[in-house]
C-alpha cells in the first residue's frame, strides 16, 4: 500500500437488527434474524412474502422534520447512518478543514419508492401533481450531497452505484483519496431501501429470492445445502475514514486500519458469477497484494455469502483460489444470514460488521447452516458468534454487472 495509512475512526448503520451499531452489533454476536413478513405492501399475490425490513425508524431523530419529505428513504437511512459515524468519529468540521472532509456514500437502486409513488401519481392524477422535490428525492448521489450539507463537508463528494458491490466500492474508493492526500477524512458507505412491490416483484420474477415463506427467520441460510435465494434487506453502513497522522493529531478513538482495496470484473454474466471464480479471486487477490500481506495472515474473511446456490459456492471456489490450503484456517462468515442482503448497503454495513470483528476479536456468525453443502467446505462460522484474535480481515461484495470489490482491515497498532 501506498500513500498515508488510513483509519476507521467512526461507525453508523441502519439495519433490520437494529438501529444504530451497539444495537446491531450485539444482536449479530447473538444471531438474531431480522427477517419477517413484510408488512410495506400487501404481498398476497406475491410469491415473496418476506424481507428484512428495517424496524422503529424515526427519520425526525437525523433530520429536520421538514427535509424529510424531500428525501427518498434511502436518503434517510443514510442521514441516520452518516450522523452516527459523525458522532461517532468526534471530527469537528469547521472552517479550517472543511475543504478536506468529504463524503461518499453510494445506493445500489436509488429512489425506487419514489419513482413508483410519482409514477402512480403521473397516472391517476397527471403531471402536475408531481412534486418537484421528486428528482433530487431519486438520484443516487443526493445521499453524498445531504450529508455535505448537513455537516459543511467540502471536500470530495461523490456517489458509487455498483449494484450489490456499492458500499464496499465507496469505502475503498474514499481509502484511496485519503491515502492520495485529496482529503484528510471521508464519510462513505452505502445505503438503500427499496422494499416496495416493484423491486420485489422484479427480483421474485429473476428467482433470484428466497420463497421460504413459512420460516422467515430461517430463510437466509448462505452456503447451506438447503438455501434457496438471498432475502431483500434495507439500510445504511457508513464509516468515517481518517488519515492516521490528523486521527491521531485529536486523540481521535481508532477502531481499525485500512490497508488494501481490490476491484475487478467477471466479464462473464449479466447477473451469474463467474463459475470458476475467476474475478472475485483477482479481486480478493489484489486487494492482498495492494496491502502488502500474504494470504496467510489474513483470519477472517466477511463473504458476500448472499445464500443463493450460485454466489456461495462460486465464492467458496475463489476463496479457495487466492488462499490455497489456508482457505481451510480461515473463519469465513456472512451478516446477510441474519439481515439479508442490503444491496447498495450492504458493503458499508458489513464493513462496520467488520471492523468490529477486528476490534473485539469476535467473529459473528452464518445462522441456519444446517446442512452442510459439499461445495461449500470452508469454516463458515456456523449459528454461534466466535471469540479469536483477528490481525487481518476481508470483507467481501460482488455485484450484478459482474462487478467485484473487496476491501481488508488491520488490527490497529502504532
Amino acid at each position: 500500500m501506498q500513500g498515508r495509512r488510513v483509519v476507521v475512526t467512526g461507525l453508523g448503520v441502519v439495519t433490520p437488527v437494529g438501529i444504530g451499531v451497539e444495537e446491531s452489533w450485539q444482536a449479530w454476536c447473538r444471531g438474531e434474524s431480522g427477517i419477517r413478513q413484510i408488512t410495506r405492501f400487501d404481498v398476497s399475490d406475491f410469491p415473496v412474502k418476506i424481507a428484512g425490513e428495517v424496524v422503529g425508524f424515526d427519520p425526525g431523530l437525523y433530520i429536520e422534520k421538514k427535509e424529510i419529505k424531500k428525501m427518498d428513504l434511502f436518503i434517510q437511512y443514510a442521514m441516520a447512518a452518516g450522523t452516527m459515524a459523525m458522532k461517532d468519529s468526534g471530527l469537528q468540521v469547521n472552517g479550517s478543514n472543511a475543504e478536506q472532509v468529504g463524503v461518499l456514500v453510494g445506493c445500489g437502486l436509488g429512489g425506487l419508492p419514489s419513482i413508483e409513488r410519482y409514477h402512480h401519481i403521473l397516472e391517476a392524477e397527471g403531471y402536475r401533481k408531481i412534486s418537484p422535490f421528486f428528482i433530487p428525492m431519486m438520484i443516487g448521489n443526493m445521499a453524498s450531497g445531504y450529508l455535505s450539507m448537513r455537516f459543511g463537508l467540502k471536500g470530495p463528494n461523490s456517489c458509487v452505484s455498483t449494484a450489490c458491490a456499492t458500499g464496499a466500492h465507496a469505502i475503498g474508493d474514499a481509502f484511496k483519496i485519503i491515502a492520495r492526500e485529496d482529503a484528510d477524512a471521508m464519510l462513505a458507505g452505502g445505503a438503500e431501501g427499496v422494499i416496495t412491490p416493484l423491486g420485489i416483484g422484479a427480483f421474485a420474477n429473476m428467482r433470484a429470492l428466497s420463497t421460504r415463506n413459512d420460516e422467515p427467520p430461517r430463510a437466509s441460510r448462505p452456503f447451506d445445502r438447503d438455501r434457496d435465494g438471498f432475502v431483500m434487506g434495507e439500510g445504511a453502513g457508513v464509516v468515517m475514514l481518517e488519515a492516521l497522522d490528523c486521527a491521531k493529531a485529536r486523540g481521535a478513538r481508532i477502531y481499525a486500519e485500512i490497508v488494501g482495496y481490490g476491484m475487478s470484473s467477471d466479464a462473464y454474466h449479466v447477473t451469474m458469477p463467474d463459475p470458476k471464480g475467476d474475478g472475485a479471486s483477482r479481486c480478493m487477490a489484489r486487494t492482498l497484494k495492494d496491502a502488502g500481506v500474504r494470504p496467510e495472515e489474513v483470519d477472517y474473511i466477511n463473504a458476500h455469502g448472499t445464500s443463493t446456490p450460485y454466489n456461495d459456492k462460486f465464492e467458496t471456489i475463489a476463496i479457495k483460489n487466492v488462499f490455497g490450503e489456508h482457505a481451510y484456517k480461515l473463519a469465513v462468515s456472512s451478516t446477510k444470514s441474519m439481515i439479508g442482503h442490503l444491496l447498495g448497503a450492504a458493503g458499508g454495513v458489513e464493513a462496520v460488521a467488520t471492523v468490529l470483528s477486528v476490534k473485539h476479536g469476535i467473529i459473528t456468525p452464518t445462522i441456519n447452516y444446517e446442512n452442510p453443502d459439499p461445495e461449500c467446505d470452508l469454516d463458515y462460522v456456523p449459528n454461534e458468534a466466535r471469540r479469536i484474535p483477528i490481525r487481518l480481515a476481508l470483507s467481501n461484495s460482488f455485484g450484478f454487472g459482474g462487478t467485484n470489490a473487496s476491501v481488508l482491515f488491520k488490527r490497529y497498532t502504532e
